[in-house]
């Protein structure tokens, strides 16, 4: 064992001459302890939330999305069907089209995103688990209905029971664009609606289903489709079909996976994790600053001993090692106590969800705040404690060193 660190951790468990540097060191190390533990408890937080958002995205965006690369719509003769179909691990092959219109149901109106899809739909997203009133069915015994999302439902106070006052729907005819009247340019879709679904309040409150085949009948824009959803096997391969699909399309087309389709968003959770990593590191900073007073003082009550060691041989280097380590210990001590509470307390709200969303919490799709561990939080919580502790013994090894 080196002499600098085995002086360093006497002085650390020794009793001093007073006692008060007992109580800032132990002061110091329950800073850098709380301070680590909530770091890691936020970070897991934050990774509970991202999954949780990611495994609603599940159900309601695909696996694989096929778009062209320029415009919003193009010709589904254009695309080999049959050579996309016969990829391995591809089940679902599902066209869709989407279109901006006019919902209206008695006096109450709304612009919603209208999604045509044909029955593929339903098996390949399994969004009729997201259903919170009716059934996902658009077409039963030759009739259309619609699906509205719980919140565009809401601004139209529409309901299922109400077979009198069906949802009129006004999308744009694509093929009446030099029409004289502003109303001949529109078609109008008199649907029942058949069911509310709930993903998210963006979606919920924008996003109605209708049949794909009435919906492209009502555009009047031929074999035109928005975009290709593609349903694969749960052991597939999902960067390597992309891939395959990629090179199969060219540069006219782009393959995206659920990450990506929601790229702006994880984004913005991403940026707001990193930005709660640097705020809880400076508070991590402004906890080592107690560091910075238990090492100063720590250096007066030892002045006798380093007329001792300098007596006795010791060069310079070794006495500012002894103190450059007593600062270390103290961080690293606080800081490892830290992850581990930080770490159990994060794994029982993970296992238990002890600690709920409180009142604003019902109706929501969990009851407690969601939780993930990942090593790499750990780690980087880690790294900021061992950067921080270093950073808080250089002023007090610097005024040491004009001493000796």
């Amino acid at each position: 064992m080196q002499t600098g660190f085995y002086i360093a951790k006497r002085y650390l468990f020794a009793k001093k001459s007073h006692h008060i540097i007992n109580y800032i060191s132990i002061i110091s190390v329950v800073g850098v302890l709380f301070t680590t533990a909530a770091l890691v408890i936020v970070l897991s937080v934050f990774n509970g939330f991202e999954n949780l958002v990611i495994s609603l995205f599940n159900s309601f965006n695909p696996e694989l999305i096929i778009q062209p690369a320029q415009g919003k719509t193009f010709h589904l003769k254009n695309i080999p069907q049959e050579e996309i179909r016969n990829i391995e691990g591809i089940t679902y092959f599902c066209p869709v089209i989407e279109e901006n219109g006019l919902i209206k149901y008695k006096n109450q109106q709304s612009i919603v995103n209208i999604k045509g899809v044909d029955s593929s739909y339903i098996e390949m997203s399994q969004i009729d688990t997201l259903m919170v009133q009716g059934t996902f069915v658009l077409q039963k015994k030759r009739e259309n209905y619609i699906v509205l999302g719980y919140g565009v439902a809401y601004k139209i106070q529409s309901r299922i029971s109400d077979f009198y006052s069906p949802i009129q729907l006004f999308v744009p005819d694509k093929s009446k664009s030099s029409a004289s009247k502003l109303e001949d340019s529109f078609t109008t879709l008199r649907l029942f609606p058949s069911g509310f679904f709930s993903v998210r309040q963006d979606f919920d409150e924008s996003y109605v289903f209708v049949p794909f085949s009435l919906l492209q009948d009502a555009l009047g824009q031929g074999d035109r489709i928005s975009y290709i959803e593609l349903g694969t096997k749960a052991s597939a391969d999902i960067t390597h079909i992309q891939e395959q699909l990629q090179k199969l399309l060219g540069d006219q087309f782009l393959v995206k996976n659920r990450l990506q389709q929601q790229s702006l968003l994880l984004k913005i959770m991403q940026s707001e994790k990193a930005m709660i990593y640097l705020i809880l590191g400076f508070i991590l900073l402004i906890a080592t600053f107690n560091v910075i007073g238990s090492i100063s003082m720590l250096i007066v009550d030892k002045k006798k001993d380093m007329q001792t060691l300098k007596a006795l041989g010791a060069r310079k280097e070794l006495i500012l090692k002894i103190f450059a380590y007593e600062g270390m210990m103290i961080g690293f001590a606080g800081g490892v106590m830290g992850l581990f509470i930080g770490g159990l307390i994060a794994f029982l709200q993970q296992e238990f969800g002890f600690i709920s969303l409180g009142e604003g919490g019902k109706g929501f799709v969990v009851d407690a705040y969601p939780v993930q561990l990942m090593a790499k939080d750990f780690f980087w919580a880690f790294v900021m404690v061992l950067i921080m502790s270093a950073l808080s013994v250089v002023y007090p090894l610097k005024q040491l060193a004009k001493q000796i």
